[in-house]
């Protein structure tokens, strides 16, 4: 029995990290969130931002652009970052098609050291609901 259970969890983990020469369609559905039928479209131009080498205290901001790409108005209903040293603002009115908008991120690296990923997730009316960017570098102590 025991057996059995092990078989099926190796089958399942197997499963999960196939690859199956999908890695280009998956990089290129993370830039782009559609909503089913003719909804909206959230596309960012650039979905990691690398901000280099700071230091201990420096404050970051980078603003997100994006366009709805989509047939129906884009509505963000929210943007949560991963860490309270990092804040977004987003627009809170519907973004029409073909409109070109921005996230705003503020990253304060105080008390922060070493290589920083901080994930920014954006709710809106997509499918999936939930798009992630990155804010990406890394930051040294003064000295």
């Amino acid at each position: 029995m025991k057996n059995l259970i092990l078989l099926a969890i190796a089958g399942f983990l197997t499963a999960c990290n196939q690859n199956n020469g999908t890695q280009s369609a998956n990089t290129s559905a993370a830039t782009e969130k559609t909503a089913v039928g003719n909804g909206a479209v959230l596309k960012f131009d650039k979905e990691i931002y690398d901000f280099g080498k700071i230091k201990d205290g420096d404050k970051v901001s980078y603003s997100y652009s994006f366009t709805n790409t989509g047939k129906s108005p884009l509505i963000i209903t929210d943007a949560v970052a991963s860490c309270g040293c990092t804040i977004p603002s987003w627009p809170k009115k519907p973004i029409n098609p073909g409109q070109k908008e921005a996230i705003k991120v503020i990253f304060n690296s105080a008390g922060k050291s070493g290589l920083i990923d901080k994930q920014i997730t954006i709710t809106a009316n997509t499918a999936p609901a939930q798009t992630l960017v990155h804010l990406v570098g890394e930051v040294v102590t003064k000295k």
